[in-house]
């Protein structure tokens, strides 16, 4: 296949040939059913995003149980005991993560809520790089969502010398929604997507073939156990921040409701006060509101340095800049991750 054709993503030719792993994205060929390949990609925007994660948790008839805080009287019970053993290991690291991530997370809502992808695949980003923009695995899979160099370019990512788009969170994780709605084109089941995921199509194919079931606990057993633990460190990281219905997101108007006002003592104007985490930067944040960047410091000193050092920051806002700022955050967000990964970088 030419690379001319890799470049345009037709989602029933090109995906076909994209498998990614755990440690890297690799074109690998798969052979896509009639079906997958005539149903509309429209048609994969669904009413209950969360229908295709039948085998996620399940009502059994157990007592109600708990492990260090955490619920797990819904939790499939093939899963309990592989999630306690993950939170044992890493619920300190998520749980702070949690805190932390909270704009990485808003910006993968958005991206995978407009692609008809329920928002908890974003946990299948921190299984794959702990939401790294600028990590490069042994085998040259960068990113986010860990692509390799002609699966990006496949999904219509730039992958140069001079540009890598691989790091870019929001274009990433768009290429990454073609590549998952795909995906439960073919298998209705988002388990199974995220199986797919890590070991490619082929492999999960071949394992329903084998167990003769398109159950992802009938059939584990029959994957590489890289990619079974995939699946799992998924549930027990989805049940790490959304098990006992934990928020790691809020809405626009639930944000908007949050900020208080108060009167800023050096301006004497009168400001919305929000709480933000993340590597934003000034440059970023004024450009988009608007402001000069001597306007923004004035309200927002020392603010580069604070998040520099992963705390939070009380961001101050002439309260006409609020409803830019909650609409632009993302792309703020994002291209202050560019500037801090490349200088030179030119949006």
């Amino acid at each position: 296949m030419t690379r001319n054709k890799l470049t345009v993503f037709i989602i029933s030719s090109l995906v076909s040939f994209c498998a990614i792993t755990s440690a890297h994205a690799q074109l690998s060929p798969v052979k896509e059913t009639a079906a997958a390949a005539a149903e509309p990609t429209e048609q994969l925007v669904k009413a209950d995003l969360k229908a295709g994660f039948k085998d996620l948790f399940e009502n059994a008839d157990l007592k109600t149980t708990s492990f260090k805080g955490i619920k797990t009287e819904h939790l499939n019970p093939k899963a309990i005991s592989f999630v306690k053993d993950y939170i044992d290991r890493n619920a300190r690291e998520l749980n702070e993560l949690k805190t932390w991530a909270r704009p990485y997370f808003d910006m993968m809502d958005d991206v995978l809520s407009q692609s008809g992808i329920p928002k908890e695949l974003k946990y299948l980003a921190v299984i794959e790089s702990h939401l790294r923009s600028n990590l490069v695995s042994w085998a040259g899979a960068v990113g986010p969502w860990q692509f390799m160099p002609e699966t990006a370019r496949g999904l219509g990512l730039s992958v140069s010398r001079g540009r890598d788009e691989r790091t870019d969170y929001l274009k990433s994780t768009r290429a990454a929604s073609k590549y998952l709605n795909y995906l439960f084109n073919i298998y209705k089941d988002w388990l199974l997507v995220v199986a797919a995921y890590n070991c490619g199509p082929g492999r999960v194919n071949s394992a329903i073939n084998k167990a003769g079931s398109n159950d992802f606990w009938d059939l584990q057993y029959y994957l590489p156990a890289e990619s079974r633990n995939h699946v799992k460190k998924f549930i027990a990281t989805h049940y790490i921040m959304e098990g006992q219905g934990g928020v790691t997101t809020v809405s626009r108007d639930q944000a908007m409701a949050m900020m208080k006002t108060v009167k800023d003592e050096t301006t004497q104007q009168n400001v919305k006060v929000q709480t933000i985490s993340g590597r934003y930067n000034s440059k970023a944040i004024a450009k988009y509101l608007e402001m000069s960047l001597a306007d923004f410091n004035q309200l927002n000193p020392s603010l580069d340095k604070v998040l520099a050092s992963n705390s939070t920051y009380q961001l101050k806002l002439p309260e006409e800049k609020v409803a830019t700022f909650l609409e632009k955050k993302n792309e703020m967000l994002n291209e202050s991750i560019q500037m801090l990964i490349n200088p030179e970088y030119r949006n």
